[in-house]
């Protein structure tokens, strides 16, 4: 399999995609310029399963409608933010005027718990890592020896716990129980910046230096 990210959107967020040798795709994380993603998979001559949600801020959910409708997939995130999409309020985009109102339709499946998940060709597990956003998740795909952490993990650095219903010691605790107990040389495909490892971040991140529970 092969995956990208893009830095897409007035925040440079990164939307994912990932593919097989079938050219069957999953979507992660469409925050912006929808026509660009799109055109991207059709020069990859993929088609698209699904579209994952790792949380629902604005910056990752504002090209979900042009290619859930595009494409005619469904759209997954967690119920925890199962409202979201459409409140641009506890989406985000509302707090920065620089972006529009943002506002989808609801999404199709939700994820209510953590676990295995197959979609298509596709296995991968999804892991809770609340503290950024309440319902935030990350894929790990274990056969590509890569995770999808969302905003929970940066390299270098972590998501931002300001926003509504963010909460930092619950998103130490969640980067602790879930991404650095996966194999050191796991790569991790952040929400934002460039990629990373397990290992890299469990030996020169300053926010997870000295953590305790």
């Amino acid at each position: 399999m092969k995956w990208k990210q893009m830095a897409v959107g007035p925040v440079q967020a990164n939307a994912g995609i990932i593919w097989n040798e079938s050219k069957e795709a999953l979507l992660i994380d469409p925050g912006a310029e929808g026509g660009r993603i799109k055109r991207k998979v059709e020069s990859l001559e993929i088609k698209p399963l699904a579209i994952l949600l790792t949380h629902a801020h604005f910056d990752h959910i504002g090209a979900v409608d042009l290619l859930r409708e595009t494409y005619k997939v469904p759209v997954y995130l967690h119920t925890y933010e199962s409202n979201w999409l459409s409140d641009p309020s506890l989406n985000g985009s509302k707090l920065f005027p620089v972006v529009e109102n943002i506002s989808s339709k609801p999404a199709d499946h939700l994820f209510e718990g953590e676990g295995d998940m197959k979609i298509g060709s596709f296995e991968f597990t999804v892991f809770e890592t609340p503290g950024h956003s309440p319902g935030s998740v990350s894929f790990y795909f274990q056969n590509e020896n890569i995770v999808f952490s969302g905003d929970a993990l940066f390299a270098g650095s972590i998501g931002r716990t300001d926003l509504p219903g963010g909460n930092q010691k619950q998103l130490l605790k969640s980067i602790h129980d879930r991404l650095l107990v996966l194999p050191e040389h796991t790569i991790v495909a952040s929400g934002h910046g460039p990629t990373t490892t397990i290992e890299a971040e469990m030996t020169e991140n300053p926010f997870l230096n000295g953590f305790s529970l």
